[in-house]
């Protein structure tokens, strides 16, 4: 019975745990590709913002969904595929808003 048991709760667990781990997957490529996305927007790095957002997002095993710039702000949206699930995150990144002192 306990093994039944535990046999149970892991076949329930394991799936939620691989989910949990592809969005934290999913968010740090995320990140990654908005980061890049506003480098290349600002001119850091050479390149059109959303091309370089779908590079950084493929080396990080996800897949860029959606990409707007705006100035020298980019958003980006991925997803990974794990399982039978598709898992998303999205991101903004850009230069820091300046405050007068």
């Amino acid at each position: 019975a306990v093994i039944g048991a535990t046999f149970t709760l892991v076949l329930f667990y394991l799936p939620l745990a691989t989910v949990l781990i592809a969005r934290g997957h999913a968010a740090g490529a995320a990140d990654a590709a908005a980061l890049a996305a506003a480098d290349a927007a600002s001119g850091f790095t050479a390149g059109t913002p959303c091309s370089v957002a779908e590079f950084v997002a493929a080396a990080n095993r996800s897949t860029l969904v959606n990409c707007g710039v705006e100035g020298s702000t980019a958003t980006v949206a991925v997803s990974v595929h794990v399982g039978a699930f598709n898992v998303s995150s999205r991101a903004t990144a850009g230069q820091p808003i300046a405050v007068d002192r």
